[in-house]
């Protein structure tokens, strides 16, 4: 029975693991219940001395009636006897709970289906573990299943398991090792443990049955062995460098608003969009600088989903090679050959006043990003997020290649069919025929789909007769109509959607971007506040890709630092006007056109020529090979502590001056010294000597005299005169220091113990005398002792508890 509730504490130890997957405690107490409910099977099975195949049948179904009244109750009969309903019930709670398995990454939301999924797979382990353990005996295979709890959050988790965790977890699978061993030895009579200390074991009271074998001295034996194991798996790893995990599920990643959940779930971007620009001051967001010191347009959000209200945005997906440091980010879609394309370095530094933002602000398209954290990109959007980090106070680079289209580019495409999701060109049913008949009308005369997306633009911006002002309200189709056919007011979030609904009702897909316009120039650097945040229509063009457009009205009427593309302007009427800016730039208020060459930070101008392909430029940190020969270095330096300790207690011994009297190795030593208050170089050579032949193997027996140790140092290896001379005169000088009463005057004895030393080394090994260098065992010794000790507390403790029991029992 002991083991039945041994398993049982092993699988919940063990279970604790998973905590870094779930928010909430939901997961926990509905396992714990799992777990006690194993339990009570296993002790019923136990009671009514039941076969062991009858074990794992009964735990099932007593599983089973637990997760009944748990989450189908109100389909039970009882609230606890299964039913067709309650059977049903389940079936389907474990297949939504598979879903979002599926759907989410940890942190998951502590949804019914998950919780059932996690507490039915938890009992299973606890079933399996109690089959092992309790009925086969097999309590070290009863680890396999535990370990299997462990894979979970090692195999999904970027982060190495939490240390209190694993050491709760290994204690759990101990005290199973332990207790199953205890009813192993119980069976044989009383076990003897042959104690370091000279204490007597407790005897038993006289009236005390000795039916049972007293074992708690072998569980002391156990518990050192599990307790040193479990500090070795702790420290060692936290010595070792740290490596890249590897994830072998790749389930659906997103990210929260928190930056701690793991479904998507945004407050509303567009709700955002309009309270920051409803601020009565300007608050700075974030500031950055690029290689050609150009301000940008940066997305956080694209919104892809319009279901005739809002526009909305698909939950992102980010597997683990797409992750931010993994290299280069997944191609821009629809981007060809056929585009010139301009490759530009951004280093973008956010303000540690945003809160809950796990998206980072970003020039359209990025091709590689150097940040510290988890940060993965969305392969349709090219969204980066993360669903454990957040973006405040977080400084990286962004490479983009930007593509540079000009107007017959973007006609010549135009045969091209457009390969994207149908959703970015789907439209309500609903939808009022006026805003249809409406885009059809504005783009009647044009030729090409990008001739219309133009004309949309321009409708917004010139001929239309449209007012910025942010006192407007309403999403529903009906705020659309109003918009687009009567009030004409509005700001960028009314324009954007506006402006991708025509397109999209026109046959051009589109979606609405999110994010900040490219700010104002302060000093060296682009300064984005909250004033600069935007919304902003992209189209798709087969060939180029999404490119943005803007029909927000700017200036002193609209958005101040929105300004529309280049590309997306009447073409020019002479040959003498402005060259073409680079897509989705904009320019502020405060943008002069001055000489760029000028404006460049020099760092970036001398960065400029290792960009041309689109990547990062090398980074500057350390190189891998560097943090490899450091790592390397710092551990070499660990393991040389124990002769770096070695080497500064010889040297204190053997220095003329200032030798010290508390260096005695063991008993005769300490002895020696109390006596040779005027002679400390006695106690120090004595000590040191015994030391060295600790190190080469030619320890000094207990029973050994100083006079037998040197004569049989000087018969066995055959010392020359002088070495015999000099280890006579050693013992001589410790004899007459521990036994005359007037020792007399006693020489210096360096070089006396020099020569021993030389004479010692000259009958070992090259290998022995390296290891007495660089790992001397006398050091270790001592490191050993310590060790001893603590255990002996250990002991003294253990005893404690043993006296009172045995006092209990005697009462």
């Amino acid at each position: 029975m002991r083991l039945s509730v041994a398993s049982g504490v092993a699988t919940f130890a063990a279970a604790i693991l998973l905590y870094p997957l779930f928010q909430g405690g939901a997961w926990f107490w509905t396992s714990l219940g799992a777990v006690l409910a194993v339990v009570a099977a296993g002790l019923l099975t136990s009671r009514l001395s039941l076969p062991a195949w009858a074990a794992p049948l009964l735990a099932v179904a007593a599983t089973w009636i637990y997760l009944t009244a748990a989450f189908t109750a109100g389909q039970a009969w009882a609230l606890l006897v299964p039913t067709k309903e309650s059977v049903v019930e389940l079936a389907r709670l474990l297949g939504v709970g598979w879903a979002d398995v599926q759907r989410f990454a940890a942190p998951v939301p502590p949804t019914e289906g998950i919780t059932l999924l996690t507490a039915g797979g938890v009992a299973l382990i606890a079933i399996a573990v109690d089959l092992l353990a309790a009925r086969l005996r097999r309590a070290a295979l009863a680890g396999l299943p535990l370990l299997a709890l462990a894979m979970v959050p090692a195999t999904i988790l970027p982060d190495p398991i939490s240390w209190p965790a694993f050491i709760i977890a290994a204690l759990g699978f101990v005290s199973l090792l332990i207790t199953d061993g205890r009813e192993r030895v119980g069976h044989w009579g009383r076990a003897v443990l042959v104690r370091r200390t000279t204490r007597a074991a407790p005897a038993p009271s006289p009236g005390t049955s000795r039916a049972a074998a007293d074992t708690s001295g072998l569980r002391l034996s156990g518990k050192r062995i599990g307790f040193a194991a479990i500090a070795l798996a702790v420290l060692v790893p936290a010595l070792l460098p740290a490596m890249e995990p590897v994830s072998f599920f790749t389930f659906g990643v997103g990210g929260s608003g928190s930056g701690r959940g793991n479904s998507i779930s945004i407050p509303n971007p567009i709700a955002n969009l309009k309270g920051q620009l409803e601020l009565p001051e300007s608050r700075v967001v974030l500031t950055y600088t690029n290689n050609d010191d150009k301000p940008r347009y940066l997305r956080i959000y694209a919104l892809d989903t319009f279901d005739g209200q809002q526009f909305g945005m698909t939950e992102p997906k980010g597997s683990p090679q797409n992750r931010t440091d993994n290299g280069p980010l997944p191609a821009p879609p629809g981007l060809g050959q056929e585009a010139k394309v301009s490759n530009v370095v951004t280093n973008v530094q956010i303000s540690d006043e945003i809160a809950r933002l796990s998206f980072l602000p970003l020039p359209y398209p990025a091709r590689q990003i150097r940040v510290d954290g988890d940060w993965r990109a969305d392969v349709d959007t090219l969204m980066v997020f993360s669903t454990r980090d957040e973006a405040a106070g977080l400084e990286y680079e962004v490479a983009t290649s930007e593509p540079e289209p000009t107007a017959d580019l973007l006609d010549s495409l135009d045969g091209a069919q457009p390969r994207v999701d149908p959703r970015y060109t789907k439209l309500p049913e609903n939808l009022p025929p006026e805003i249809a008949d409406l885009a059809a009308k504005l783009t009647a005369d044009a030729s090409t789909s990008y001739e219309a997306a133009v004309k949309l633009q321009q409708f917004f911006t010139k001929d239309g007769g449209f007012t910025y002002d942010l006192r407007t309200q309403g999403h529903s189709n009906s705020a659309l109509r109003d918009f687009l056919l009567r009030d004409r007011v509005g700001y960028c979030e009314q324009f954007a959607a506006s402006m991708a609904v025509l397109a999209r009702a026109v046959g051009i897909p589109s979606r609405v971007a999110i994010g900040y316009t490219g700010g104002t120039k302060i000093g060296d650097r682009w300064t984005v506040g909250t004033n600069d945040s935007h919304s902003w229509p992209e189209l798709y063009f087969e060939g180029v890709g999404w490119l943005p457009f803007e029909p927000t009205p700017s200036g002193s009427l609209g958005q101040g630092s929105a300004r529309a593309p280049a590309y997306t302007q009447p073409r020019p009427t002479s040959t003498g006007e402005a060259a073409t800016p680079t897509p989705g730039a904009t320019s502020s208020s405060a943008d002069e056109p001055l000489d760029p060459q000028a404006r460049r930070n020099p760092r970036e101008l001398d960065r400029e020529g290792q960009i041309a392909t689109g990547g990062l430029p090398p980074d500057d940190s350390m190189p891998l090979i560097g943090k490899i020969g450091i790592g390397a270095g710092a551990l070499l330096l660990i393991l040389l502590i124990p002769a770096g300790v070695r080497l500064v207690t010889r040297n204190r011994r053997v220095r003329t001056l200032g030798w010290k009297v508390s260096e005695p190795s063991d008993e005769l030593a300490a002895r020696m010294v109390s006596g040779s208050r005027g002679h400390p170089s006695v106690a120090a050579a004595w000590a040191e000597l015994d030391d060295v032949l600790y190190d080469y193997g030619m320890a000094r027996q207990t029973s050994e005299t100083p006079r037998t140790l040197a004569r049989r140092l000087t018969q066995q290896y055959e010392f020359d005169a002088d070495s015999a001379a000099a280890i006579t005169a050693i013992a001589s000088a410790v004899e007459r220091v521990l036994y005359a009463r007037d020792p007399g005057r006693i020489g210096p004895m360096r070089k006396d113990l020099r020569k021993v030393r030389q004479a010692l080394a000259a009958t070992v090994s090259r290998g022995r005398r390296l290891r007495a260098v660089l790992l001397p065992p006398s050091t270790l010794r001592r490191l050993r002792v310590v060790g001893e000790r603590l255990l002996d507390g250990f002991d003294l403790l253990e005893n404690i508890g043993l006296r009172r029991t045995a006092a209990h029992k005697g009462s």
